[in-house]
């Protein structure tokens, strides 16, 4: 009896995720599963895409996003993921994640990357989980929980200190319940005030909980500038202490004086990883961008603003503009902008190049979806990947690029049936065209759509198609580490 699908894409150039090479041929999905690769010419499906010329990959994996609330708001606060291809986020990084701490006035930062109080609404992570169950995202979600979230459900507001040995424990009991409800690991932002008050012994005592539950640790590390090799320690350090794989969070080497110290990182991480699990993201920019701390402005080091309550007449505008149209120094002006939020071009591009081109590095946006005047990777962070780094500059082969996006994230974060198109793996699915992707949002127009990518799949539900944007699918589900 002749094979009958929900769907079947004929003639594509199928990239696997796996990093072997491409091949030629068609893809069948059922339900939400792929269930035939290869010559599928006797087999007929409800509907059929012609992609003769195409690639068809896996969908891609943002290995790195704080997406955590986007991920309630319904497909068209998704489209920024969808229509560069990506069908699974990873939320909860930086320390920063929505459960499980409610919130009653307005949260310190970072936290408020994520919104004011009225997000912060799920006092477990049980609670946020049936939230997505109840009204589910477009995409699928895999879930940390985030230090400072911890850190502040436990401490009230006396946050800048270490805390003591009786709330430390309780984080970690806070964790443990966080991981049996769902989440998938614990992440810290040891770099921003007031998580970088916590000791390293801390961090250590909460991670504790990773291990029985077999979850990952993953760090915005203490520095990223002059100590970057201390706080690659520290990372490997806790992860070996709680013995769990570690995730490096969007590697860099930070400011001028840092410039191509990359060489030594990437060597550093080599050996700690002889040792122990370490992996790292890395996002396609030379610029980062965050909360704006007055404190760490810098005259040689650019800075954008993305938002500003006071003054949203400003977003979108240097720091350095800003300050003299306002007859003062660039710290005083970044203190009138708060709460607000900046773009900060603090990397070389020959780091960013080679830690993006070295065999342990995941690709993951940082996106930041709630600033006003976003930087540009929300939109394009993946196509510009596949269009300028691999096809433009041929940094790696397409092949490489579509394995760190998808099965190389997967196989990190511990996602089972993802990641990958082979019969019996989940439907997450894109289309795009080799010679035409590419990313069209710049540090000028941050919320352009890319070039080139045709159709996005999720759990064998369109998802989105280029020139009509989202569908209506909300196809997604919740991610869990050791599970699809």
């Amino acid at each position: 009896m002749a094979l009958r699908c929900d769907l079947i894409i004929r003639d594509a150039t199928i990239i696997d995720g796996t990093g072997t090479a491409r091949m030629r041929g068609d893809v069948g999905v059922t339900g939400d599963r792929i269930v035939a690769v290869g010559d599928l010419g006797a087999a007929s499906a409800d509907r059929e895409v012609i992609a003769t010329g195409k690639v068809l990959a896996p969908g891609f994996i943002d290995a790195h996003t704080h997406d955590d609330r986007a991920v309630l708001c319904g497909p068209e606060c998704m489209l920024c993921k969808m229509s560069q291809g990506v069908t699974t986020v990873v939320v909860g990084n930086c320390g920063i994640s929505l459960s499980p701490v409610r919130m009653k006035t307005r949260p310190i930062p970072p936290l408020d990357l994520l919104g004011d109080e009225s997000w912060w609404t799920f006092d477990s992570f049980g609670d946020y989980a049936a939230r997505l169950a109840r009204d589910p995202s477009p995409v699928n979600t895999y879930a940390m929980i985030g230090h400072m979230s911890l850190r502040v459900e436990a401490m009230g507001g006396d946050v800048n200190r270490a805390a003591t040995d009786r709330e430390a424990a309780h984080m970690r009991d806070r964790l443990a319940a966080c991981l049996a409800e769902g989440a998938s690991g614990f992440s810290t932002g040891l770099y921003y005030p007031p998580n970088m008050e916590a000791p390293t012994s801390e961090v250590i005592a909460v991670a504790e909980a990773l291990r029985k539950a077999g979850g990952i640790y993953v760090s915005h590390m203490r520095d990223e500038a002059a100590y970057v090799l201390d706080s690659i320690n520290e990372t490997v350090d806790i992860g070996e202490a709680a013995g769990v794989p570690v995730v490096i969070s969007h590697h860099k080497c930070s400011m001028p004086e840092n410039f191509g110290r990359s060489t030594e990182t990437l060597a550093l991480i080599e050996r700690r990883r002889a040792h122990h699990k370490v992996d790292f993201d890395v996002y396609p920019y030379y610029a980062g961008s965050t909360v704006l701390m007055p404190s760490r402005v810098r005259e040689d080091v650019p800075v954008k603003i993305a938002w500003s309550n006071p003054h949203p007449e400003m977003e979108g505008s240097w720091l350095a503009d800003i300050a003299r149209q306002w007859n003062t120094s660039q710290r005083e002006a970044a203190e009138r902008l708060l709460p607000a939020g900046a773009i900060l071009f603090q990397m070389d591009e020959k780091d960013v190049q080679r830690i993006m081109q070295h065999p342990l590095s995941m690709i993951g946006s940082d996106g930041l979806p709630h600033d006003r005047f976003p930087h540009p990777r929300l939109w394009g962070c993946f196509p510009k990947v596949l269009g300028h780094y691999s096809r433009d500059l041929k940094l790696f082969s397409l092949e490489t690029a579509v394995h760190k996006m998808t099965g190389r994230v997967a196989e990190v974060f511990g996602m089972v049936d993802r990641g990958v198109i082979r019969p019996g793996a989940y439907a997450d699915l894109v289309i795009f065209d080799p010679t035409t992707v590419r990313d069209r949002a710049d540090f000028d127009h941050p919320t352009l759509p890319a070039d080139g990518i045709e159709e996005t799949w999720i759990n064998g539900q369109s998802a989105y198609i280029h020139g009509q944007g989202a569908t209506p699918a909300r196809a997604g589900r919740l991610v869990t580490r050791g599970a699809g």
